[in-house]
């Protein structure tokens, strides 16, 4: 009799703990649901640390959300380094897989993804101003295909102008420093510039141009 009580709470904890995986699988495969396709494009070598954490700290979120690998979910990672033309060529291959979402990171590679569709929903982790970007065209009425989050207002570009100012009051000249095929990088000159002029700071890197 202990036993069979044994056996019956060992096969009660088995059932238990295994009840916890079950139910995802077993939801879809009785609803018939599809998989849902999810590309993944990160303009940084395979190698970076950094970033495979945040793309697995990605895909966990999304497997406590109900949303796991093999089950309902299938995850197609590309990692480009900074190469246009590998971020190019793979963002046309992920479009034409059709896939139900494309995360993208950086601003010359949601570009690039932009102009390939405007059907497939864009997600980006990062960024500054979606407006000036081209992502939205309102914060009231984004429109258009790309959302995600902003890790920087430009006009935090003035603060530091000042910030730097009040640290050392005689410095009259200053040089911004950029990728110009960001597009970013525009905004960023812009709001250094309207900025500079009421401290008293000149950038000499944009005399003559």
């Amino acid at each position: 009799m202990q036993l069979d009580q044994l056996k019956r709470r060992d096969l009660i904890t088995l059932l238990g703990g295994a009840s916890v995986a079950w139910p995802l699988a077993a939801r879809a495969q009785q609803q018939g649901e599809r998989a849902r396709q999810i590309g993944i494009l990160m303009p940084y070598p395979p190698t970076n640390a950094e970033m495979q954490a945040r793309v697995r700290v990605f895909r966990e979120e999304l497997r406590k959300r109900g949303w796991a690998a093999g089950v309902n979910a299938q995850f197609d990672e590309r990692w480009t380094t900074d190469n246009l033309d590998l971020i190019r060529s793979a963002a046309t291959n992920l479009v034409e897989l059709n896939p139900d979402v494309i995360v993208a990171a950086g601003a010359r590679v949601v570009s690039i993804v932009m102009e390939l569709t405007r059907s497939i929903p864009i997600v980006t982790p990062s960024g500054t101003d979606a407006i000036e970007r081209g992502y939205a065209g309102s914060l009231a009425r984004p429109g258009g295909n790309v959302t995600g989050f902003g890790s920087m207002e430009v006009s935090v570009i003035g603060k530091m102008l000042q910030t730097l100012k009040e640290i050392a009051p005689n410095v009259a000249h200053v040089s911004m420093i950029y990728n110009p095929d960001n597009p970013s990088g525009p905004a960023y000159v812009r709001s250094f510039e309207s900025a500079a002029g009421p401290l008293g700071v000149h950038d000499p890197s944009q005399d003559g141009r």
